[in-house]
């Protein structure tokens, strides 16, 4: 899908990287985006709340689908990156967000199915009031991991800085 001549890609420098456990590869010059999408891949990313497919919508900062997890070793994983942003480079593992158990055939999308009786704002009625303390214990954490973004490194920054 990418153009034989043109762009401000250098055909003379390929570059390989992981995307979601699987090898691609790019050229210097291109985003995560652009050699993803040139790879033919055209799934980035799922929906907050139910989990839709999403492809690329805009190729620049403004892109809110493809937001990426960056793996550059323990300690240094940049979640929430956006794809169009990520200059490519040798070597590089990215992997997608809010999916499970992947973003091809994500469990999250069931809740589409349920799309009927979860009207926008449905959480902030239906779990509170007097003697509705499972909202903090169960319905909130699930919730969360559910429509969320990444999730933050677990183990301590490796860097110094001064």
């Amino acid at each position: 899908m990418r153009l034989p001549t043109g762009g401000r890609i250098d055909r003379d420098r390929p570059l390989r990287f992981r995307f979601d456990g699987r090898d691609y590869t790019g050229y210097q010059g291109d985003t995560l985006a652009s050699a993803l999408l040139a790879a033919g891949v055209t799934l980035f990313g799922r929906s907050f709340k139910y989990h839709r497919p999403r492809g690329l919508l805009a190729a620049g900062a403004e892109e809110p689908n493809a937001l990426v997890e960056i793996d550059r070793g323990p300690g240094r994983r940049e979640p929430n990156q956006r794809a169009t942003m990520v200059p490519l480079e040798e070597g590089l593992v990215a992997r997608s967000q809010n999916r499970w158990p992947s973003l091809r055939f994500d469990a999250g999308a069931l809740a589409g199915l349920a799309a009927p009786l979860l009207p926008a704002g449905f959480y902030y009625k239906t779990f509170l009031g007097p003697g509705r303390d499972s909202w903090h214990r169960i319905w909130e954490p699930l919730i969360r991991r559910m429509a969320g973004l990444g999730r933050a490194p677990e183990v301590p920054d490796p860097d110094r800085y001064a």
